[in-house]
C-alpha cells in the first residue's frame, strides 16, 4: 500500500514531470511538453517557484508521522466496526500489524510505503477470524485514508491548515504464489529504505539557522524548502514541530522505517542473537575459553589502599613545605 500527500486544493501542484497552457500570475507557462529522462535534475522542480506552496509542503512533512498514527488508529476502529466489536475488544480477536518506510518524492514531500497484515490475537502465531479478509482490510484502509486529518496551527498571517492524505492510494494484496509475493515486497521495502532526502538535493546533516546556504551547491527548490523550514521554525506557534532542527529533512522528523510491535522480531532479539553469535565464534576459535554459564570469571581485583597522606607522608610533607604537622593534614 502506498499513501501519498494531499494535493493543494485538490489539485496536483505543477512540477516538471514525465507527463504531458496556462500562464500563472507570474507570467510562467504552467505546462511542460518536454520529455524528461529519469535522471533529469529538473524532475520535481516547480514550474513556477513563486506559485509553489512551500509552507504546505514543509508542514505536511512535519505532520506526516501524526497522520500515519491517526490512520493506523482509524483502521483499527473501522475493523472493529466491520467485525461488530467494541474497539477495546478488537485485540482479543485480531492484531493489526504493519511495517512502513517513508520515501521522499522528487519535489521534497514524503509519502509512505507500507505492508499491512491482519494476524490473530497476539501476533502471527494465530490466524485472524474468518471475517477479517483481504476485502475487509482493504475497505478499512480506504476509509481511514479519507477520514483522518491533522491541523497545522495558525502562525503569523497564515490561518490554520487542515492536512490530509491525497487520492493516490495504491492497495495490492500480497500472496505466496502471485505476482506480488512476500519476497518481492521485502525487496520493494528495502529499496525505499535506502533512500533519503538527498534525492531532493538537500544536505545530509543538521543545519545551523545562521549558516549561509549560498555556500552549498543546493538546487533552488531545495534551498527554498530549507529556508521555509528555518523561517517557520522561528514562529512561536509552530515551535513544537521543531522545523529548524529538521530543516535538512525538509521538516520530516519521523523515523524513516517503523513497524508495529507484533509485525516481526524485535531489535532487542536481533542484538541478542548477534551477541550470542559473536560469543560462539570466539569460543570456537579459541579466543574465549568455554565456561559454565554460572561461572564467575574474575578479570582483575581492586583493593582499598586508603585516603589522603599516611602518617609518614604527613611528616615528609611538613618538612618539605615548612609547615606545622597540623597544617599538613589539610594538604
Amino acid at each position: 500500500m502506498d499513501l501519498h500527500p494531499c494535493e493543494k486544493n485538490g489539485k496536483v501542484q505543477p512540477c516538471h514531470a514525465r507527463r504531458n497552457a496556462q500562464t500563472c500570475p507570474h507570467g510562467r507557462v504552467m505546462s511542460c511538453t518536454e520529455r524528461h529522462s529519469k535522471d533529469d535534475p529538473r524532475l520535481g522542480e516547480p514550474l513556477c517557484p513563486d506559485c509553489y506552496d512551500y509552507t504546505g509542503s514543509v508542514l505536511f512533512n512535519a505532520l506526516a508521522p501524526l497522520l500515519w498514527k491517526r490512520f493506523a488508529d482509524s483502521v483499527r476502529r473501522h475493523l472493529a466496526k466491520l467485525g461488530g466489536l467494541f474497539l477495546k475488544d478488537l485485540r482479543h480477536h485480531l492484531t493489526l500489524s504493519f511495517a512502513k518506510v517513508a520515501e521522499y518524492q522528487r519535489r521534497g514531500v514524503v509519502h509512505f510505503h507500507a505492508v499491512i497484515r491482519l494476524d490473530g490475537p497476539g501476533g502471527p502465531e494465530a490466524p485472524p477470524p474468518p471475517w477479517a479478509t483481504t476485502d475487509t482490510l482493504t475497505h478499512a484502509i480506504q476509509h481511514a485514508a479519507k477520514a483522518v486529518s491533522a491541523k497545522a496551527p495558525a502562525h503569523a498571517d497564515q490561518p490554520e491548515r487542515v492536512l490530509r492524505w491525497g487520492n493516490q492510494l495504491d492497495i495490492r494484496p500480497i500472496t505466496l504464489d502471485g505476482d506480488l509475493t512476500d519476497q518481492a515486497v521485502a525487496g520493494y521495502i528495502a529499496k525505499y529504505a535506502t533512500k533519503a532526502a538527498e534525492c531532493v538535493g538537500t544536505l545530509d546533516r543538521r543545519i545551523n539557522p545562521l549558516e549561509d546556504l549560498e555556500q552549498y551547491n543546493l538546487r533552488d527548490h531545495a534551498r527554498r524548502l530549507i529556508t521555509t523550514c528555518l523561517h517557520l521554525g522561528a514562529e512561536p506557534g509552530l515551535a513544537e514541530l521543531r522545523l529548524a532542527d529538521w530543516a535538512h529533512m525538509l521538516g520530516f522528523r519521523g523515523h524513516f522505517s517503523t513497524r508495529s510491535r507484533h509485525y516481526s522480531t524485535t531489535l532487542g532479539d536481533i542484538r541478542a542473537d548477534r551477541q550470542q553469535h559473536v560469543r560462539d565464534n570466539e569460543i570456537t576459535t579459541g579466543r574465549l575459553p568455554l565456561f559454565d554459564e554460572d561461572t564467575v570469571l574474575v578479570i582483575s581485583e581492586w583493593t582499598y589502599a586508603g585516603k589522603g597522606y599516611s602518617l609518614g607522608d604527613q611528616l615528609l610533607a611538613a618538612a618539605i613545605t615548612g609547615t606545622s604537622l597540623g597544617s599538613a593534614y589539610d594538604l
